[in-house]
């Protein structure tokens, strides 16, 4: 269904790199989302008041919390597309993960007040009334729910949404949830064992439990995960596979939300090259970036010698002594200056956050290993830590 809606309603809707198109696809889900709650909330209501289940009820409301979700994604997804204007240069597109937090509090919310019924009802249990109308509308739920998880996820994955994908995986713990309650109302009729109570705390404590995840999800970005590491490569590949660049480093990712990304970087040039000819490439470079990966590109140009063989000696010597440090070190901006007395090799090494060395520690064994060169060398190092 969702594909025929897209084929009717999203023009160029292969081009999910284009704002506008994934913002047609947002409201398009949303707004299915919110007819199929909606039906499956009167369905269940139904089946509830038919029964007298509290898990029956339970799970009726915690779609129609689904359905007042999508109408907050909905209206997050229309916002998030909106141009940039003077207040907000970057643009909207975090609109996406806020409508997501508000979300995963309505859904915290929800799940308390199902937990609080449901404990009721443990220690005040009341009969349940099961009929064929009652699981066929359960288990007619759970095939809705199911379709809605593949269409969420499917569109999710196209758009690169994770606000969708957080979506897919509710859908599924409601088909969880509601498997859940089938069963008991199954048990319940089979065996008059009443564990009604006991099955809405179960749905409560599972709806808490996708609540808490859902705001993870929407939270990291606003205040600054770390970027996607495919998307890392994308960037050095491009970046790298233009001959002027002899290097690449100090890489940083600005997610203003999907498909609005600024990066910043550093490469690395030959310092005898023509500069007018190298500023035109990287210029190229920029461009490309925006082109192919939709990236607002600002690139910094850091001149080195890359004809000089004492240099690039020198080097590839310091490389190798970083990855015995720790395999996982890089250095960039080497440079030698030579004295009277000594002679100075300066660079910066890339640290990542986990590497259980102290800068301190980096720096002192790095220098240890330096002095240690043949001839009197000293080294002058600044530690980067590994942004992307």
């Amino acid at each position: 269904m969702i594909e025929l809606l897209s084929r009717i309603a999203i023009k160029n809707r292969e081009d999910t790199g284009d704002a506008g198109v994934r913002q047609a696809y947002g409201v398009l889900c949303g707004a299915v989302g919110i007819a199929l709650n909606l039906l499956l909330f009167a369905g269940k209501w139904l089946a509830g008041v038919l029964s007298g289940s509290i898990a029956v009820t339970a799970d009726a409301f915690n779609n129609l919390s689904d359905a007042g979700s999508s109408v907050i994604t909905l209206i997050g997804f229309h916002l998030s597309g909106q141009k940039p204007d003077p207040e907000h240069p970057f643009g909207h597109g975090r609109m996406e993960y806020i409508s997501g937090l508000f979300v995963s509090v309505a859904i915290l919310i929800m799940a308390f007040e199902l937990i609080q019924s449901s404990a009721g009802k443990i220690f005040s249990p009341e009969p349940v009334e099961g009929s064929p109308l009652v699981l066929g509308i359960l288990a007619a739920s759970i095939l809705v729910k199911l379709y809605m998880a593949y269409y969420n996820k499917k569109i999710g994955k196209k758009i690169q949404s994770a606000a969708m994908g957080a979506t897919a995986a509710d859908s599924l713990g409601d088909m969880a949830s509601t498997t859940a309650v089938l069963a008991a109302t199954v048990i319940s009729m089979v065996t008059g064992v009443n564990i009604d109570g006991w099955c809405g705390l179960l749905v409560g404590i599972f709806i808490f439990y996708s609540g808490i995840q859902a705001m993870r999800d929407t939270i990291n970005p606003l205040l600054g995960q770390a970027p996607d590491k495919e998307l890392v490569d994308q960037i050095r590949r491009l970046v790298c596979s233009y001959p002027v660049v002899k290097g690449i480093h100090d890489m940083v990712i600005h997610d203003y939300g999907p498909g609005r990304r600024m990066v910043t970087l550093h490469v690395e040039v030959d310092a005898a090259g023509d500069m007018l000819k190298i500023h035109d490439e990287i210029d190229n470079i920029e461009r490309e970036l925006g082109e192919k990966l939709r990236c607002q590109a600002t690139i910094h140009m850091d001149p080195v010698e890359a004809e000089n063989d004492t240099v690039r000696k020198l080097r590839g010597k310091t490389a190798r002594l970083a990855s015995r440090v720790d395999q996982r070190l890089s250095i960039h901006d080497f440079r030698v200056v030579q004295g009277e007395t000594h002679t100075n090799l300066i660079f910066d090494v890339v640290v990542p956050y986990d590497c259980p060395l102290k800068d301190e520690q980096v720096v002192e064994q790095l220098s240890q290993g330096i002095e240690s060169f043949p001839g009197k060398y000293y080294a002058v190092i600044q530690v980067d830590r590994d942004l992307c």
